[in-house]
């Protein structure tokens, strides 16, 4: 169990940064929802405990078991779809007995981890037309499940995370063109399509929240969540009006913001803690994927260098759109901010996803090359 194990190289930053930056989130719901600030702190301290016994975990073990990770995930993802509980027209959950969790969060981990173990094993054949149709059929599956629920903002983190492995992975830069060639197009069209009257493809309420972002003064009722957002962080100004504030102008106590302890936490700690917790909670998040950076570019192999990397995107790219939509810089996408959010799902597979990093870091070797990093096999 320990003979991977050095207390040595343990990356206590990376440990008190997560630790740090989900303390910050517990105060930050204990503001918006009093009543889940317990429960949220119990899943901190269970993450921190999981991460730390995973840390202990030989991650190339862990990887070995790479199909039963794929299979194990779709089956929880056609769960959701037969037995899922709904929830605003989404049916994302499943409840097996006391426990309720959200299969597409934990799909996150569990495809990183997937693809790392795959790309390496068929390295040799990333260059290929061939082996990019397999990678691609192979991520369709839990897309197109994920995309049923329907949860279009996870498939968006999900596809980023894929695109970023299997560029990491070696792919050929002529297909990479040729993916911007064809995708740029494919995307204007499908714009055009979606904003449609009468589409299929998304949902109503999807279509609307797009609608919402090019064109705020025509969909008041759909863009007042983001619009509220920008308000309330901008009045938090340099220091923000305090914790659990009780001023007449906070919009968040004033019930402006709907779901503060969930996509728009971030709203909450710019009205609260002001510009100044805003930046700590961006500089935590920035200094957590810049560690798995560093620790992917240390790894002893291509499947570690994508584990670690992949971790890092995860938290990066969803930490991005987070904070991009409270912002609105990007549509409403309804994210989490990676350890802030309430959610125990995707707090415990962060969690996760840390432990086998902290664990990768204690196998690395020399440094590897930026080239080497950049592209494997490259």
């Amino acid at each position: 169990m320990f003979k991977t194990f050095s207390l040595r190289k343990l990356d206590f930053f990376l440990i008190l940064a997560s630790i740090a930056l989900s303390l910050i989130g517990v105060a930050a719901i204990g503001s918006a929802a009093p009543a889940l600030r317990g429960r949220q702190l119990m899943g901190v301290l269970a993450g921190v405990v999981i991460m730390l016994a995973v840390s202990t975990q030989d991650y190339s073990r862990i990887l070995n078991l790479y199909w039963l990770m794929y299979i194990v995930n779709i089956i929880l993802l056609l769960l959701v779809l037969f037995i899922g509980t709904e929830h605003d027209d989404a049916r994302r959950w499943v409840q097996l007995g006391p426990i309720t969790f959200q299969p597409s969060e934990l799909a996150k981990l569990l495809l990183i981890l997937f693809f790392s173990q795959f790309i390496m094993k068929y390295k040799e054949h990333m260059k290929s037309i061939l082996m990019l149709g397999i990678l691609s059929g192979l991520i369709l599956v839990p897309v197109y499940l994920i995309y049923k629920e329907p949860d279009l903002s996870t498939d968006i983190v999900v596809i980023l995370i894929f695109a970023a492995l299997i560029f990491l992975g070696g792919i050929s830069i002529r297909l990479v063109i040729g993916f911007f060639v064809i995708s740029i197009p494919a995307l204007i069209i499908f714009l055009n399509l979606v904003l449609q009257e009468g589409q299929t493809i998304l949902k109503s309420y999807q279509r609307d929240r797009i609608l919402a972002y090019f064109h705020p003064e025509d969909y008041p009722d759909k863009a007042y969540q983001t619009l509220n957002s920008i308000m309330a962080i901008g009045s938090g100004q340099l220091l923000g009006k305090g914790y659990n504030t009780n001023e007449i102008s906070s919009l968040l106590n004033s019930g402006y913001i709907s779901e503060s302890q969930t996509d728009f936490i971030f709203t909450v700690i710019g009205e609260e803690f002001g510009f100044v917790g805003s930046c700590a909670v961006v500089l935590l998040i920035a200094f957590i994927c810049t560690s798995c950076f560093i620790t992917a570019r240390k790894t002893k192999d291509t499947a570690g260098m994508l584990a670690a990397a992949g971790i890092g995107a995860w938290v990066g790219f969803q930490g991005i759109i987070n904070m991009g939509v409270t912002t609105g810089i990007i549509p409403n996408t309804g994210l989490p901010l990676p350890f802030v959010s309430y959610g125990l799902t995707s707090l415990l597979s962060l969690f996760i996803g840390l432990g086998i990093v902290l664990n990768i870091r204690m196998q690395t070797v020399k440094p590897r090359s930026a080239v080497t990093f950049r592209r494997s096999g490259a």
